[in-house]
């Protein structure tokens, strides 16, 4: 009778155990999910503005974004210019955003402050700088992480191999194109693909 008891004891215990345990698994399940959704998405990504305030890209949902990593000590740097021809010309359609980095030959030494003071002096840029960060390696920032990982992002792991690559990104928040330093913010190809 105490073995019957014993083992009546056990399997109440069992049944009682068990919905626990698969309800904390799918409670685990839907948060990773979650998480996994939230870091999917670019708007959701935060960033930090070359003046330190976060932010994240949601201000520009509706227009095309052209993210590009920039640098003031770059056979490439006079690229700014023809941003900010970009930024004020289309402003309407395209978003000119500059994220500074000193990932490749050492050509971003300055500071924020430095960054921002050489972009207004040389070339007038108004189009929002961010804060400067590593684009690519272990140190590589969240959105960069996202633009290069195809798992998140769902089209391409192509990363800047030197300064000033760009990404076009859709008025939804999509990768539209990758381009290499080489291709201007005025080429003929890039204009085309804003829909200019």
């Amino acid at each position: 009778m105490q073995q019957l008891l014993s083992l009546l004891s056990l399997s109440f215990l069992l049944a009682c155990s068990t919905p626990a345990a698969s309800t904390k698994e799918t409670k685990t399940q839907k948060t990773t999910a979650m998480e996994s959704t939230a870091a999917s998405s670019i708007y959701d990504i935060e960033l930090v503005t070359n003046e330190g305030k976060k932010t994240t890209l949601k201000p520009y949902k509706g227009k095309k974004i052209l993210i590009v990593n920039v640098a003031s000590k770059c056979g490439y740097t006079k690229q700014y210019a023809d941003l900010e021809k970009l930024h004020k010309l289309h402003g309407d359609k395209v978003v000119v955003l500059g994220f500074p980095a000193n990932d490749f030959g050492g050509q971003e030494p300055g500071s924020d402050e430095d960054i921002a003071e050489f972009c207004q002096k040389n070339f007038g840029v108004t189009f929002p700088l961010f804060q400067k960060a590593s684009v690519i390696g272990a140190e590589q920032q969240p959105l960069y992480k996202w633009l290069t990982n195809k798992d998140l992002n769902g089209v391409t792991a192509e990363a800047p191999a030197w300064n000033f690559s760009k990404y076009l990104i859709s008025e939804d928040g999509k990768i539209l194109k990758f381009y290499p330093s080489k291709v201007t913010p005025l080429s003929e190809e890039l204009l085309r693909d804003i829909n200019l």
